[in-house]
């Protein structure tokens, strides 16, 4: 379910007008985030560390209505619910898309998700999510410990999906960090709401 933003009401309408006449809308952040707790955790469990995180930043994501709002014919929508479209990595080194529906319960998407990696794992092909734009792309680059990214865009593409990657985790003096970076549509929000996403993400991995 989506709903339209009452544009002339909206406290960002100027910011909006501005950024998304840009060849390119989006801004990024690289921060470290303490995978530790949540690590330790998800050893615990038995569960897949790759999924456990995936779940954190989809339910902190979830939370923050921003991170909901996608472009339609210069109409702002706001999703009840966005979902995960991750790229998942395959034995030859090739990688295809997925789509992963967010529950709020972990085991839930545990489940879900995990088939839906045998598939991609076991079928060749980019496999495009089919879910439109209510989703997150997210990409893991679990040999590089970044401080910076950059994606790849098509610019005729109207694309204002939040994209979010992860890296390498390192472990040093018994802590462990893991580089995410987040790109955002400026039209769509400002570093605060990235601020707010980073926040509560460590939050969940910290619980």
């Amino acid at each position: 379910m989506k709903q339209k933003l009452a544009l002339e009401s909206w406290a960002r309408k100027d910011q909006f007008d501005f950024f998304r006449q840009f060849e390119e809308p989006f801004f990024g952040v690289c921060v470290q985030i303490d995978c530790t707790k949540a690590y330790a955790a998800a050893k615990e469990q038995g569960a897949s560390f790759f999924l456990y995180y995936l779940h954190k930043s989809l339910v902190a994501i979830n939370a923050i209505a921003p991170f909901r709002y996608r472009i339609t014919d210069n109409e702002v929508w706001e999703y009840d619910k966005v979902h995960a479209s991750p790229t998942i990595n395959r034995p030859d080194s090739t990688f295809g898309f997925a789509y992963m529906d967010f529950y709020e319960d972990f085991r839930q998407f545990e489940t879900t998700a995990q088939q839906e990696i045998e598939k991609v794992q076991n079928s060749k092909g980019l496999i495009p999510a089919v879910s439109g734009e209510n989703v997150i792309h997210y990409s893991s680059l679990p040999w590089i410990n970044f401080t910076a990214i950059s994606h790849a865009r098509s610019f005729s593409f109207k694309d204002s999906c939040p994209k979010v990657s992860f890296g390498k985790m390192t472990t040093q003096n018994g802590q462990s960090m893991m580089p995410v970076s987040v790109h955002v549509h400026h039209a769509l929000m400002d570093g605060y709401h990235v601020g707010q996403f980073v926040d509560y993400f460590q939050e969940l991995m910290n619980s």
